[in-house]
């Protein structure tokens, strides 16, 4: 498991100091990956009109083979573990 962000590696490595994940996160420079997995978006920032471009934040489960066998968008942080645990295939 991985992570992508556009924030610099420091930055990355903060977060995971704070809240301990566990996995690597990877900084995105220039949002490369993002623009390649459609999830650097135009987003709406209050609701009234003000838009900014950026991550939507999207889980895709990848095969090692590099297959993408699910993909969830705008998840709460509720459902998220769950729902991504249920898709991972059994061993």
């Amino acid at each position: 498991m991985l992570g992508v962000s556009p924030d610099s590696v420091h930055r990355n490595a903060n977060f995971d100091n704070k809240y301990g994940l566990g996995f690597p996160v990877l900084a995105d420079k220039g949002s490369m990956v993002a623009a390649a997995y459609g999830v650097w978006v135009e987003r709406s920032t209050n609701g009234h009109g003000a838009t900014l471009v950026g991550n939507e934040r999207t889980t895709f489960v990848i095969s090692p083979e590099g297959i993408v066998s699910a993909v969830f968008r705008n998840l709460k942080p509720t459902e998220h573990e769950r729902l991504v645990l249920d898709a991972l295939p059994a061993n």
